[in-house]
């Protein structure tokens, strides 16, 4: 008998890597077979709408109405989970839509609360525990970000079926952390975007994007942990000996834009550091294309899907060795410890001086994009399905306790 599977989608562009994993979530639900599995998409976010009728595959929209939806979310703060799951659908019209559906398995790829606050057998997904690894950045654990985290993650674990994580440490960080047993836990890779291949030139790119002819690139949100400031002070290092040096960096204006700028400013490199603010996804390829090679000095793993989609490109790429990203990215990257300026100061130099060491990387970053595609990511969804509905069969109810 052919299972009904859901997707809930409610990552909007600006979300970064939610919005990607969320855009290959869809193509990979889109591909399971038809005489295995009906399929039902809930767009919470009307950006979405053309993508998921390109896609194929029946949608419904949620209207829950905002005053339903803060009321949710200040209620469920107060009582217990077991009472909130079971009324929710009497006064949520959310929760009521996605009940209705009646899917064998919702599959809730951003990570969000409603995964648990929605009475519906859902398929989790942890991207990070970076609040228990990296506490000390304040975006992950000040003013109270810590509790709710801890909170959030314990009623994932508590009420779905499983749990997806993007590699094996994210796999020993999830058992350690909330004790679940190996049979929840369900590896599957991030894989780049199908759309970031796009081979045509965006319109009016070179009027909207003012770029230097070389540059290094990061596209990342603003965050401390983000880590841009160490491009910065690994460039003025180097301003002497490269003075034609350039970085590009595009993402939203998160909490360390303005410091970011501000150092920028101060070590004489206004000129040298463009900051393109948010960049359309259709953007995105061009700069790949254009850029001598991406680097990525970020303290946050386990993995991360930019150093992918340069992969997928050609760009070559050097990025933080830390937890999954060498099993991530293995001969497809350079790598450099994250804390060490003297490190991203010789990988710089390196990247922009020597044109065999790139044109190395590129091919060699093409050949590791070519061993984990969007077909491999669909193929893995799908059997990570038959083990979940397989598993809720011989043991229904909740997920056990953390």
């Amino acid at each position: 008998m052919k299972k009904r599977i859901g997707l809930f989608l409610c990552a909007r562009p600006t979300d970064g890597g939610a919005f990607s994993y969320s855009q290959s979530m869809l193509e990979a639900v889109s591909a399971l077979p038809e005489n295995r599995f009906e399929k039902s998409v809930c767009i919470a976010d009307r950006r979405w709408v053309d993508t998921v009728r390109d896609a194929g595959v029946p949608s419904v929209f949620w209207r829950p109405g905002a005053w339903r939806i803060l009321a949710a979310k200040r209620v469920s703060r107060y009582i217990p989970m077991q009472p909130w799951r079971t009324l929710s659908p009497l006064f949520h019209p959310g929760a009521r839509r996605l009940v209705e559906q009646n899917c064998a398995l919702w599959i809730f790829p951003s990570q969000d609360t409603w995964t648990y606050l929605i009475p519906v057998p859902s398929l989790g997904t942890i991207y990070d525990l970076m609040h228990r690894y990296e506490r000390r950045f304040p975006e992950v654990s000040a003013h109270g970000l810590l509790e709710t985290r801890e909170k959030h993650y314990s009623n994932m674990c508590r009420w779905s079926e499983g749990i997806l994580v993007d590699s094996e440490i994210g796999k020993t960080h999830v058992r350690e952390s909330y004790h679940l047993h190996e049979s929840r836990l369900h590896v599957l890779p991030y894989v780049a975007p199908r759309s970031i291949a796009l081979h045509t030139k965006p319109e009016n790119f070179d009027g909207r994007h003012r770029l230097p002819r070389k540059f290094f690139f990061y596209p990342a949100q603003f965050w401390e942990h983000k880590n841009h400031k160490i491009l910065l002070q690994a460039a003025a290092n180097l301003i002497r000996e490269i003075p034609d040096i350039h970085i590009v960096f595009v993402g939203s204006k998160k909490n360390g834009y303005e410091s970011t700028r501000e150092l920028a400013r101060e070590l004489g490199l206004i000129d040298h550091v463009h900051f393109l603010g948010y960049v359309p996804d259709g953007d995105m390829p061009e700069f790949y294309r254009r850029a001598r090679a991406l680097i990525m000095p970020t303290f946050f793993g386990p993995t991360n899907i930019p150093p992918l989609e340069a992969m997928a490109l050609g760009c070559p790429a050097a990025v933080s060795r830390i937890y999954g990203m060498p099993e991530q990215l293995g001969h497809g990257a350079l790598f450099f410890d994250p804390h060490a300026l003297v490190e991203v100061v010789q990988i710089m130099r390196k990247l922009w001086n020597d044109d065999d060491l790139c044109n190395a990387l590129s091919r060699q970053g093409l050949q590791r994009s070519a061993e984990w595609t969007q077909a491999h990511f669909n193929r893995r969804l799908e059997q990570i399905l038959t083990d979940v509905l397989s598993r809720r069969v011989t043991t229904p109810g909740a997920g056990d306790p953390c």
